[in-house]
């Protein structure tokens, strides 16, 4: 092999690695299992009240994300957001991070956690459980520059069972 195909291939590998990392954190960040810290006591109030998120990375490599972001909706009205900051991930492992809840109108969204979180612990169901809305968002940019997101959309209850999981894969 000459100096110029060995330049070449070392060029190829350095240009694609970023390219592959990134893929690699965008699979990730959609694998991603997370539940609150402390399994079966999460509680809407409990987070709106701050407090810390274990996350689960289930594929065999590193995975890295810049941002996961909990937004709450009720009957199509924004009460806040629950924001975990950049955590790295070791293959097959769990990582806990804490997170902040923020709103605009905390009280409101105070009243209609504590509502949710009664009903959802088989008390009286006092709202619209199906206007009850949760957009998850996790931001991993690619290259570090170019900003990617995945996000999903789920009901209120089925995400207060997700935040209750007994049981990781990482576990």
């Amino acid at each position: 092999m000459n100096k110029y195909s060995v330049i070449t291939i070392i060029a190829i590998i350095v240009i694609v690695t970023p390219f592959v990392f990134s893929v690699m954190n965008i699979v990730g960040s959609q694998q991603l299992e997370y539940r609150w810290n402390s399994p079966g006591i999460f509680s809407f109030f409990t987070m709106l009240n701050h407090g810390e998120t274990e996350f689960c990375n289930t594929l065999p490599f590193w995975v890295t994300f810049e941002k996961f972001e909990v937004s709450v909706f009720y009957m199509e009205r924004y009460l806040g957001s629950y924001v975990v900051q950049p955590l790295t991930l070791n293959p097959s492992s769990s990582g806990i991070q804490e997170g902040v809840f923020s709103s605009e109108d905390f009280e409101e969204a105070q009243h209609i956690f504590m509502n949710f979180d009664f009903s959802f612990d088989s008390g009286e169901m006092r709202m619209d459980a199906n206007k009850f809305v949760v957009v998850i968002q996790t931001e991993t940019p690619i290259l570090g520059i170019i900003p990617y997101s995945s996000t999903t959309q789920i009901s209120g209850f089925e995400f207060d069972e997700i935040m209750n999981a007994e049981d990781l894969t990482c576990d």
